[in-house]
């Protein structure tokens, strides 16, 4: 299930929230804050998808479709679990403090997500579930190429201010900080 599996919209949404606060460059922390942001509407998303096609289902209905177990524990509920029925849990992401990791993770986060959607699509039928699955591919799809250019972004900023500028990659920059690039002045009056 996107919603709470390992590759689920919950996981993605902590993941750039936590790692947001290490972040060294403004401009990365605010692209976490706005992608974790989106991921949280997506969750809520997938909920009301989720909600429709099960409201009204008798107990017949939902143990015919596999889902006995699941009905026991949350009824019609919401619960945040994987497709397998594995509840969410926060060991599924991760958060190290280092934004080449954490970048690199992000796209490995966002590609598996786009592959559990393309899964979807290939078992879904109903049009207007396709619809939502696929809108919800494109985002990741673009949150993807904007974890690209973060990541591009710092690359391009340890080249210039790494202890050691031939292998930026020797930097944590949790611990070997960076200066952040001038923000533009406001014009308030």
């Amino acid at each position: 299930m996107v919603f709470g599996g390992p590759n689920g919209e919950l996981g993605a949404s902590m993941r750039y929230l936590n790692q947001r606060y290490t972040m060294p460059l403004r401009e990365l922390q605010g692209l976490l804050t706005d992608i974790g942001t989106e991921e949280m509407s997506h969750m809520e998303i997938v909920s009301a998808v989720i909600y429709q096609l099960t409201k009204g289902l008798t107990p017949e209905q939902l143990e015919a479709q596999g889902f006995a177990d699941y009905f026991v524990d949350h009824t019609a509920g919401i619960y945040p679990v994987s497709a397998s029925g594995v509840p969410f849990t926060a060991a599924t992401f991760q958060s190290t403090g280092d934004a080449i990791t954490d970048l690199n993770e992000d796209l490995a986060a966002e590609q598996k997500a786009r592959t559990t959607y393309d899964n979807i699509l290939r078992l879904a039928d109903d049009p207007d579930v396709r619809d939502v699955i696929r809108f919800l591919r494109e985002r990741e799809i673009v949150h993807y190429q904007r974890f690209g250019e973060g990541l591009r972004l710092i690359q391009e900023q340890l080249a210039k201010y790494a202890r050691d500028p031939s292998n930026p990659y020797a930097t944590n920059t949790s611990f070997d900080p960076m200066p952040q690039r001038p923000q533009p002045r406001s014009r308030t009056r």
